[in-house]
């Protein structure tokens, strides 16, 4: 954890600054960035929160940085690994706020290292504006530390909207009552799995098999196995990036096709297609976005430039959101100073115009426009559900593997 690498953009910036006159501490705006470069979630955090956090510095410093009262500041960006652990996601909050000095720092990637790191971030006085984090928790933890926000939605409405999406092909003929219903057995898993399984039961489906499995279980082939036995209609898995490629990966192999096939995080993945060609259309999974707004084609086109790679179609935009909502904080007030940054954010009357369109925090500190299901279709990613949020498109209902 004690390595940590600039970005080559800062080398730049700070060519710029030597070249100006008087350039002193005033200059720059440290930001601090603790993720996943190792451990479980590290394949994640590489597609979806690295790349997105260091192309809006990059372009934060490209644009002349930062516009405070007393001049621009460029940004300098701090990062560290915290392993996929909590208590290094803790521990390098607490050495860039003590050691590092920050300004600012970037919320931790997964829904599980930002409960853990919200205490710490809290009790340093930094906003924690959260773009990987999904869950039914946001008025307890908006009432516990009010400077945590989140951008990316409610568990609760990813499940009830995946619920509906099986309501309505059931109430169509496409499909009938049974569900296999898996998760990954961490913050994330449990409260997704929990909350599905009510609402889908509520709504009169039969949940013919349910399993979980350790964060970072490498065979997955008997979940599967178990799965195809049960013979379901609908197959919800409430999984992470490595179990989505396994549990995809074994479906495949053993013929597993039910007519919805849901895999969680990492399904909106360009690698995921990538990976499975023809056999991921239709496969549905969490989030999505309206790839045909031009916000987010420029977005994309910008972050494979810079990244050599395309974001995610759904949490790589929402972790940019929160850097830009973090900047235009900054800029509207002036100041680096994080309690008057702060009160700016807490002001419900304010909005953001953000790569999702606007944003704007309730008394939950929740925007309340998020997507909550996609699923592939000709090779992308297409938001297929949404909670305030338009280009919906239809769903098409999976055919097999082939």
């Amino acid at each position: 954890m004690r390595r940590r690498t600039l970005l080559a953009s800062i080398s730049a910036a700070a060519m710029v600054l030597g070249a100006t006159t008087a350039a002193s501490a005033q200059d720059v705006i440290r930001l601090g960035a603790a993720a996943p470069k190792t451990g479980p979630l590290a394949g994640g955090a590489d597609v979806t929160h690295w790349p997105a956090v260091r192309l809006w510095v990059h372009q934060v410093n490209e644009r002349g940085g930062l516009q405070l009262a007393d001049g621009p500041a460029m940004v300098e960006l701090i990062e560290y690994d915290d392993q996929t652990n909590p208590q290094q996601a803790i521990q390098a909050a607490q050495r860039m706020a003590t050691q590092d000095q920050v300004d600012f720092m970037v919320a931790p990637y997964s829904t599980g290292l930002n409960l853990a790191a919200a205490p710490i971030f809290n009790q340093l006085g930094y906003p924690q504006i959260t773009g990987t984090n999904v869950t039914n928790q946001q008025p307890e933890l908006a009432a516990n530390f009010p400077g945590m926000f989140f951008v990316l939605g409610r568990t609760g409405g990813m499940a009830e909207d995946t619920a509906q999406v099986l309501v309505d092909l059931r109430d169509a003929g496409e499909i009938g009552n049974r569900v296999a219903l898996v998760n990954v057995a961490d913050a994330f898993g449990i409260e997704m799995v929990g909350i599905s399984r009510g609402v889908l039961e509520e709504n009169g489906f039969e949940i013919v098999y349910e399993t979980s499995y350790p964060l970072g279980t490498q065979d997955l082939a008997p979940v599967i196995d178990g799965a195809r036995a049960a013979e379901p209609d609908a197959f919800i898995a409430w999984s992470y990036p490595g179990d989505t490629f396994a549990l995809t990966d074994q479906a495949i192999v053993q013929n597993f096709a039910p007519s919805v096939f849901f895999t969680a995080v990492a399904t909106a993945f360009p690698s995921y297609y990538g990976r499975f060609g023809e056999a991921a259309e239709g496969v549905m999974g969490m989030g999505g976005v309206n790839p045909d707004d031009p916000r987010f084609q420029e977005f994309a086109s910008a972050h494979e430039e810079l990244a050599g790679q395309g974001p995610d179609y759904w949490a790589s935009a929402a972790t940019y959101a929160t850097l830009e909502i973090l900047g235009q904080a900054i800029e509207a007030t002036g100041s680096r100073d994080r309690a008057v940054v702060m009160e700016y954010l807490q002001d419900r009357s304010n909005s953001y115009d953000t790569v999702l369109g606007p944003v704007e925090f309730n008394e939950n500190n929740d925007n309340e426009r998020y997507w909550t299901v996609g699923q592939w279709q000709d090779g992308v990613f297409r938001g297929v559900a949404a909670r305030g949020r338009e280009g919906v498109s239809e769903i098409v209902l999976k055919d097999g593997w082939e």
